[in-house]
């Protein structure tokens, strides 16, 4: 297989595989501090963010950092060249997906910056370097 589509399969991906993360966390969060809301409905969920507490943020926050983390480390596995890059295109991909959520849906004021500051780039970082471990990049 070509090396160029192999790495751009290898964002694709790790780009799956952590939103399936991101998702399952969702979920649970949702179903351990229920919000009351279809969280495919948008504008409900616009709605009723202002009244949501912490609580209800600490899924989603884990969310972004592990599914990022975890599509970081499956793009480098898969990555046929330069894998360290193709986990933290990972990363920005989720990055730019979180400034958009963020826009669309507000939380309260510590959500956003601590989001895109500590959930996206550095995860990615890290994710890159545990699949070193598993599989360290070639000389």
């Amino acid at each position: 297989m070509d090396p160029k589509l192999r790495n751009v399969l290898a964002v694709i991906a790790g780009w799956l595989g952590g939103s399936v993360i991101n998702m399952a966390l969702v979920n649970a969060g949702d179903a351990l501090y229920p919000t009351g809301v279809d969280p495919n409905d948008m504008e409900a969920f616009k709605e009723i963010m202002p009244t949501l507490g912490t609580e209800h943020f600490v899924f989603p926050l884990l969310a972004h950092a592990l599914g990022t983390l975890v599509g970081a480390a499956i793009a480098y596995l898969l990555a046929a060249s330069q894998p360290f890059k193709m986990a933290m295109a990972v990363g920005i991909l989720f990055l730019i997906l979180g400034i958009i959520i963020n826009s669309m849906l507000p939380g309260p004021a510590w959500f956003a910056p601590v989001d895109i500051i500590l959930a996206y780039l550095p995860m990615a970082w890290m994710g890159g370097k545990i699949a070193t471990r598993i599989k360290p990049a070639k000389s």
